[in-house]
C-alpha cells in the first residue's frame, strides 16, 4: 500500500527530524557513521534523514512492517551454534534480525575498501598457491612452519593437487577504528558466510524504501553474484557444468543462506549423501542414475569433506572427494585446504607476506596482532595482557581456555593467572591483539535513532577478469553500547550497506543476454533425496486435509443439534474413533467427541494431529527450500499459525470448526499453486505421486470405516461429506445416500478426483513420465504395481466392494509407496542389482 498524501511543511520536517536525533549521543572515543565531531550530520546521510522526516511515526512503522514481512513471510532465518535439534530442523530457527537503517557509505570511501579487499584476496589465494605448492614463503622464512603445520585447518592430503587452496570466494570482516581508518579484523577464506543475508537485507529494506533506493543511487548487487556465477562456470572443463552447492544440511547455522543462494543462482543444492565417487569423479545421486558434478561450491569445513582421506568421522563429506580432487576432475571452491589462511596467527606476518608476493604495502592494515609462538610476541602479550584481547590462533583448540576473543582484564584474577600460564606453556595456541574500539551506527528504537558498534562484512570473488568486490555487504550491530566485537548471536542485528553512487546505476540482471541462453523445457537434474522430500511433502499435506476434513465433518454434526437421531450418534462414534485410530486424538474413556476433535486440531503430541502433521510438513519443506516458492513457504507458515492455538485460545465447538475450514481453504490454495504455477517436472511429479498416493489410501480407510453391510445411511452421508463428493452424488441420484452408488463414486469413479480410480490413473500417469534406469523395453517395479492397481480397479464391480476388497486397493496403494521409495529413494539408491547407468 502505497503512502499518499500531501507532503508535510518544512516545520513538521523539522519537528520530526529533531525528535528522531533527540537522543542521539555518539560513544565517547568511537568513530560515528552517522554524526560528525562538530555534532552535524555527515552528507552521505542528509537523504536518508530528509526521507525520513518527511514520514511519521505511524508511517515509518508501516515500512518498517513491509520489511519485516517480507523476512517473516519468505523464512529468512538463522540458527545459533549450540541450539540444534537434529529432531528438528525448524526448532531453534531464529527470524533474521532486520535493523531498518542501511550503513550508508559514498562510493569515494567504498573504492578505498573495494581496493583493499580485492588486494587482500589476491594476497590470500597468492598465499595458498604457494603453501599448498612450492611452499617459497616458509623456506625463505617469511612465514613461521608452524603457522601451516599447526593449524587444524592445513590439510595434507591435498599438497601439490592444484586445488587444494584455491580461493573462489572471499570475506573480510572489518572495523573502524576512532581515526576513521578501517581495519581487517578477520579473514574468511573456509567457507564465507553472509553473501545471501545480505541479499535479503537488500530486497527487504528496498521493500520499505523504494524511491530512497532509487534516488541515493545505491549500487546494486547482481552483478557481483553474477560475476562469481561466471567464475565458478569458468573454472570447469566442460561449457555447461553441472554445480553444486555442498550444504552440511538443514541444521547448519546459515542453512537457509545456501538454500536461497542454490536457487538465486541457479546451483544444484546437495548434502554429501547426494554425492557419489565412480571412476574417480563424483557424481549425484539423481532419479535418473548418477550426474557427473563438475564444480562443488562447499559449504562445509574442509577436513569433513572426505571421511575417506580426511576426518573419518565426517558424515557430511563425500568418501574419495580427495581423489577426485587430485585427478582434476572436479573443482572445488573454495579449496579443501583454504581454511589454513584464516588463522589469527597468521595476520602479524601479511605486511610482509604482501610486499614479497604483491610488491605492494596494503592498503587495509590488519588490527595489531602478536603470535605467541614466537618468544618477543609472547613477552609482549604477557606484559601487556590486561590490556589486549587474547584469541585462539587457530580454530578453538579443544582442550583451550579461550575459544573466542576474550579480554583478559575483565577476567577474575585467577581465570586471568591461568590463562597467563597457558600462554606461557603453549603460547603457538594464542595471539594477543589491540582493542579497537568500533565504530557506531544508528538504529531506530523507541521513536528515536541510538548509535550501536558496528562492524562490516565484506565479500569478494574470483570472477574471469580478476577479483571483484560486492558493492555493499552486510554489517552487525550489537546492542551492547559497549561491545568490542560482534558475532551473529544474542542481541545482534543485521543491516544492508548503501553504496551510494553520484550517477544513476545500471540495472543489472544475472539473466543471460539473448544470445546466449539455450533453450530448454526442463529443469534439470532431481537428486534422489529432493525426490524424497517431495514425495513425502506432498503425503503431509494431503494427510492434514484427510485429518481436517474428519474433524470439520465431526464438529460440523456436533453443531447441528436438529438431526440428533441414533444414526447421527453411530456417525460420530466412528468419526471419533477414526480420528483416535489415525494417532490423531487421545483415546481415553469419557473424553467428548468435541473434545477429541479439538486435540486433532492442535495438540502436537498427538503424531496424527493436523498441527503435528502440518509441523512435518513444513519441516520437510524446510529441507527442499530452493525447490519452492516463497508464495508456498508463505502458506505453510500460514498454516501452521491457523493452527497454533494454546489451551486458553481454543474456543467453542464452532469457533474449531471454523478454524478447520479455514485450514482446509489454505490447503486448496497451496494444491492450486501446485496446479497451476508448477512446472511439470519431475520435481512436480514426486509432489502430486505423494499426494494421490495419500488421498487414495485416506479414502480406502473412509469407505472402509463407513460404507460397511450395516452402516446407516447418515455414514455414507459422512464418506461423501469426506470426499467432497456431495454435490456430484445429489445431481447423479434423486435417493438418499445408498451403498453401492457411494462406493462406486468414491472407489471406482475415474471421473471423480477425489475417488480410489482417479488417483490410481493419475499415479499410473506420473510414474510412467519418471525415467528408467535402463533402456532394455522392461518394467520397473513402481510401474509394473501402477499397472496392476489399475487393472484391479477398472474391472471391479462396486456391488462386491466389502471391507476386505477395499484393504486389498488400501495395500496395494501402500505397496506402490514402498515400489517408488525402493527405486528412486537414497536409501536403496542402486535398487536394481548395481545397474545405476545413465552416467552424464
Amino acid at each position: 500500500m502505497a503512502l499518499q498524501g500531501r507532503s508535510p511543511s518544512t516545520r513538521v520536517r523539522a519537528e520530526r527530524r529533531s525528535a528522531l536525533l533527540a537522543d542521539y549521543r555518539p560513544l565517547p572515543g568511537a568513530y560515528d557513521e552517522l554524526m560528525a565531531p562538530d555534532g552535524t550530520v555527515r552528507p552521505q546521510w542528509e537523504p536518508f534523514l530528509s526521507e525520513w522526516s518527511g514520514l511519521s511515526l505511524d508511517e515509518l512503522g508501516h515500512r518498517f512492517g513491509l520489511a519485516d514481512r517480507h523476512v517473516r513471510d519468505t523464512g529468512v532465518s538463522y540458527r545459533v551454534h549450540g541450539e540444534l535439534d537434529e529432531s528438528d530442523p525448524l526448532a531453534g530457527e531464529r527470524s533474521w534480525p532486520l535493523n531498518h537503517v542501511p550503513l550508508v557509505i559514498t562510493g569515494a570511501e567504498w573504492q578505498t575498501i573495494a581496493a583493499g579487499v580485492a588486494q587482500r584476496a589476491g594476497l590470500l589465494a597468492s598465499l595458498l598457491e604457494d603453501i599448498y605448492g612450492p611452499g617459497e614463503m616458509i623456506a625463505k622464512g617469511l612465514l613461521p612452519a608452524t603457522i601451516v603445520t599447526g593449524s587444524p585447518d592445513y590439510l595434507r592430503p591435498v599438497q601439490g593437487t592444484g586445488n587444494g587452496g584455491s580461493l573462489q570466494l572471499y570475506a573480510a570482516d572489518l572495523g573502524r577504528g576512532p581515526d576513521g581508518r578501517w581495519w581487517v579484523l578477520g579473514d574468511r577464506t573456509q567457507a564465507p558466510s553472509g553473501a545471501g543475508y545480505a541479499l535479503e537485507n537488500r530486497l527487504a529494506l528496498g521493500r520499505a524504501f523504494p524511491d530512497l533506493f532509487r534516488s541515493m543511487n545505491i549500487e546494486r548487487l547482481a552483478s557481483f553474484f553474477q560475476g562469481f556465477r561466471a567464475g565458478l562456470v569458468a573454472s570447469s572443463r566442460r561449457v555447461e557444468p553441472r554445480i553444486c552447492l555442498l550444504t552440511p544440511g538443514p541444521l547448519n547455522e546459515s542453512y537457509f543462506e545456501q538454500a536461497y543462494l542454490a536457487r538465486y543462482l541457479g546451483f544444484l543444492l546437495v548434502e554429501g549423501g547426494d554425492l557419489l565417487m565412480r571412476d574417480g569423479r563424483v557424481h549425484v545421486r539423481t532419479i535418473a542414475g548418477l550426474k557427473r558434478a563438475d564444480v562443488i561450491w562447499r559449504r562445509i569445513d574442509g577436513d569433513f569433506s572426505d571421511p575417506l582421506e580426511l576426518n573419518a568421522a565426517s558424515a557430511l563429506g563425500v568418501a574419495g572427494l580427495v581423489q577426485a580432487v587430485r585427478r582434476g576432475n572436479v573443482h572445488i571452491a573454495n579449496g579443501l585446504g583454504s581454511g589454513v589462511v584464516e588463522a589469527r596467527a597468521l595476520m602479524s606476518f601479511l605486511p610482509a607476506l604482501a610486499e614479497r608476493l604483491l610488491g605492494e604495502e596494503l592498503i587495509l592494515p590488519n588490527i595489531a596482532t602478536w603470535w605467541c609462538g614466537q618468544d618477543g610476541a609472547r613477552a609482549t602479550v604477557l606484559e601487556r595482557l590486561e590490556e589486549m584481547s587474547v584469541a585462539p590462533a587457530f580454530r578453538a583448540p579443544a582442550d583451550g581456555l579461550v575459544h573466542r576473543p576474550t579480554l583478559p582484564g575483565e577476567l577474575a584474577p585467577e581465570a586471568r593467572q591461568a590463562l597467563r600460564a597457558h600462554i606461557q606453556a603453549r603460547g603457538v595456541d594464542y595471539v594477543g591483539q589491540e582493542v579497537v574500539r568500533l565504530s557506531t551506527m544508528p538504529i531506530f528504537e523507541e521513536g528515536r535513532l541510538q548509535p550501536r558498534p558496528v562492524t562490516l562484512r565484506v565479500f569478494a570473488a574470483a570472477t574471469p577478469d580478476g577479483w571483484t568486490v560486492m558493492p555493499g555487504g552486510f554489517c552487525r550491530i550489537s546492542d551492547d553500547a559497549d561491545a568490542r566485537a560482534v558475532t551473529m548471536g544474542n542481541d545482534v542485528r543485521s543491516s544492508d550497506v548503501w553504496v551510494t553512487s553520484d550517477r544513476p546505476v545500471e540495472h543489472v540482471t544475472l539473466l543471460p543476454s539473448a544470445d546466449r541462453i539455450s533453450i530448454r523445457r526442463m529443469m534439470g537434474t532431481l537428486p534422489s533425496r529432493a525426490a524424497d522430500n517431495l514425495f513425502w511433502l506432498g503425503r503431509y499435506l494431503e494427510r492434514t486435509e484427510a485429518t481436517l476434513r474428519l474433524v470439520r465433518a465431526l464438529l460440523g454434526r456436533l453443531i447441528d443439534a436438529d438431526d440428533a437421531t441414533p444414526d447421527r450418534a453411530e456417525t460420530l462414534r466412528r468419526l471419533a474413533n477414526l480420528l483416535t485410530a489415525w494417532g490423531a486424538a487421545p483415546a481415553e474413556k469419557g473424553l467428548s467427541p468435541a473434545s477429541q476433535a479439538t486435540a486433532a486440531l492442535h495438540e502436537l503430541e498427538h503424531y496424527g494431529s493436523a498441527l503435528a502433521t502440518v509441523r512435518e510438513a513444513r519441516r520437510t519443506a524446510s529441507v527442499i527450500r530452493e525447490r519452492l516458492s516463497v508464495d508456498a513457504w508463505r502458506l505453510f507458515g500460514d498454516l501452521q499459525r491457523q493452527l497454533t492455538l494454546t489451551p486458553e485460545e481454543q474456543g467453542s465447538e464452532g469457533e474449531a470448526y471454523e478454524i478447520a475450514d479455514r485450514a482446509l481453504k489454505t490447503l486448496a490454495a497451496f494444491s492450486g499453486l501446485s496446479q497451476e504455477n508448477m512446472v511439470r517436472g519431475a520435481g512436480w511429479r514426486f509432489l502430486d505421486i505423494g499426494r494421490r498416493l495419500e488421498r487414495g489410501i485416506a479414502t480406502c480407510r473412509f469407505a472402509r470405516h463407513f460404507a460397511d453391510s450395516a452402516a446407516p445411511s447418515d455414514c455414507l452421508d459422512a464418506l461423501l461429506d469426506l470426499t467432497d463428493s456431495q454435490i456430484t452424488y445429489r445431481s447423479r441420484y434423486l435417493l438418499g445416500a445408498s451403498l453401492a452408488p457411494v462406493l462406486d463414486l468414491v472407489m471406482l469413479d475415474p471421473y471423480n478426483p477425489r475417488s480410489v480410480a482417479f488417483q490410481i490413473d493419475r499415479l499410473d500417469a506420473e510414474i510412467a513420465g519418471l525415467p528408467t534406469l535402463n533402456e532394455d523395453g522392461m518394467l520397473e517395479a513402481p510401474r509394473r504395481l501402477a499397472l496392476k492397481l489399475a487393472a484391479e480397479c477398472r474391472t471391479a464391480e462396486a456391488g462386491r466392494l466389502d471391507r476386505t476388497s477395499i484393504l486389498l486397493f488400501e495395500q496395494l496403494l501402500m505397496g506402490l509407496s514402498s515400489a517408488v521409495a525402493d527405486r528412486y529413494f537414497l536409501q536403496n539408491s542402486e535398487p536394481e542389482g548395481s545397474r545405476m547407468t545413465g552416467i552424464a
